[in-house]
């Protein structure tokens, strides 16, 4: 049994999954952003949604492709590629945590 391969094939179908939602339901999706569902109804008719959830649907086919590559590495050189695999995933994650609902959407503000 492969761990490295089965641990990245694990997220690789939620986030393939979120990002075709979000690519499917587009502007409809952006309610279900973490930190922007937080906000009234009239705050949220000062952001872009379509831009949030487009941004969102490309953050989830990123990660999908980072995962999915580990996984192969992992399936077909060592199982030990997962490690790289999962670091470069975090990084790429927590560049886009913010703790600031105000500043992470303040890009998305219309014009």
């Amino acid at each position: 049994m492969n761990i490295g391969f089965w641990s990245c094939v694990v997220l690789v179908i939620p986030f393939g999954t979120m990002g075709i939602l979000f690519a499917l339901f587009k502007d409809k999706a952006a309610k279900y952003v973490s930190g922007f569902n937080s906000f009234s109804k009239e705050e949220q008719a000062l952001y872009d949604k379509y831009q949030i959830s487009r941004d969102m649907r490309n953050q989830c086919f990123t990660w999908t492709a980072i995962l999915f590559i580990g996984a192969l590495l992992s399936y077909f050189l060592t199982s030990y590629m997962a490690i790289p695999t999962y670091i470069v995933w975090l990084i790429l994650f927590f560049k886009e945590v913010h703790f600031d609902n105000y500043k992470a959407f303040e890009k998305y503000l219309l014009k």
